[in-house]
This record gives structure tokens, C-alpha cells and sequence, in this order.
């Protein structure tokens, strides 16, 4: 784990490319999709697990290829949506999800989403969109959870300093950022990270105020 003196250059990146959809599309078109482990996040399948009521309503944005999604289905969660902003992301999961129907998947971008939800799954979406944006990310996740409602999942804990995704950051820029919209129970260092990100990854339960 790093220390708390962090670089916090992180907090006023300005892209040079922009990240729309066109720039999505190129980076799966090229597969460059380094953020894709292959399977579920630990932390994330551990906290489902503590999950009693299966018909809740779940939102995965910039869920990629979904293996969380995937997850909950073998589990019996019968109300899942999907959201990317890559057609050929969605593409694939429409093939993958054909026969079902407790799955809904989007198209679009997730600032723009019309939905509520008693639980978000953040799982390196946070990480792929500008720094400057993330107070909007928190307003537009307070704005479609429901009273009570939760955002869940893992941060970076860690710097790259790059003007491309992905963008990381500390508990201490995070705070601030969700703060104003959210009573944090959890931000705290993630303890069943993969391998490759032990120590680099916060885990965060974060209650819609």
C-alpha cells in the first residue's frame, strides 16, 4: 500500500483524447482491454454472497464483459441491468444473455441513464472515466439509487499518471467526491484484491444520503 503523501496530479488530468464512445469502440476494436480479468471481482462476489433478497435491482455500469453480472445470475438475482457504452461490448453480451431475461442491457452512456436501483456494482468504471468528472459520476449515482440504496465495489488506491484511463487516485480525494451525496460505511483497503492489484484497491460501501 502506498502511503498517504500521494501525487494527487490524478486530480487535474486533462485528456487529450476525448472518452466517448468512438474512443471505446477503438479500444475494443483493438483489444485493448487490460482492465478485463477474466472473472468476477472477489470483493464483489463476496459481498453478493451477503445478499438475501435476490429480486433487488442491480446496475452494472461500464460492465464490459459482465462476468459480475454472470455471477449473479448462477446465484438466482432476477433483476440485473447492464450498461456500456461500447456497441461491440453490448453486442456480446446480448448474444451471451439471449435466453435471459432478468437481464437488461444498454447501450448508452451512463450520464444520461433514466433508472433507479437499490444497488450499483462499481467494478473499473470509476477508473475509465476523466477525473474531472467524478463529482458528476457521484451526483448521477446518488440522483438513480433508491432511499437507502447503495453503491458498491473497489477503487484504485494507487497513481498512474497518465492522460488515458485508467485513472486512479487515494481515499483522500475519494472522500470529498462522495461525501456531499453519500454516507460512507466502508473505504477501507480491499483485502481480496486479484493478485496483480493487492494493496493498489479500496473497497467501498457507500449509502445514498
Amino acid at each position: 500500500m502506498e502511503n498517504n503523501n500521494k501525487d494527487l496530479s490524478c486530480c487535474v488530468t486533462q485528456c487529450d483524447v476525448p472518452m466517448d464512445q468512438t474512443y471505446w469502440e477503438n479500444r475494443w476494436e483493438k483489444e485493448e482491454t487490460k482492465w478485463d480479468i477474466g472473472y468476477p471481482a472477489p470483493a464483489l462476489v463476496e459481498y453478493c454472497k451477503q445478499l438475501s433478497d435476490k429480486n433487488i435491482s442491480i446496475l452494472i455500469p461500464g460492465c464490459g464483459n459482465a462476468y459480475e453480472a454472470e455471477y449473479l445470475l448462477n446465484q438466482g438475482f432476477t433483476n440485473i441491468t447492464l450498461i456500456d457504452i461500447a456497441q461491440q461490448a453490448v453486442d456480446k453480451l446480448k448474444q451471451k444473455f439471449a435466453n435471459n431475461p432478468e437481464i437488461t442491457i444498454l447501450c448508452e452512456d451512463f450520464f444520461e441513464h433514466k433508472g433507479t436501483y437499490d444497488l450499483i456494482l462499481e467494478q473499473t468504471f470509476f477508473s475509465a472515466i476523466p477525473p474531472f468528472k467524478r463529482k458528476e459520476y457521484a451526483a448521477k449515482m446518488q440522483e438513480i439509487l433508491l432511499e437507502n440504496g447503495l453503491l458498491v465495489g473497489v477503487l484504485f488506491d494507487k497513481q498512474f499518471n497518465n492522460p488515458f484511463p485508467p485513472f486512479g487516485g487515494c481515499p483522500c480525494e475519494y472522500k470529498p467526491v462522495f461525501e456531499p451525496h453519500f454516507e460512507i460505511l466502508k473505504m477501507e483497503e480491499c483485502y481480496n484484491s486479484i493478485p496483480s492489484r493487492a494493496g493498489d484497491e479500496v473497497f467501498i460501501k457507500l449509502k445514498k444520503k
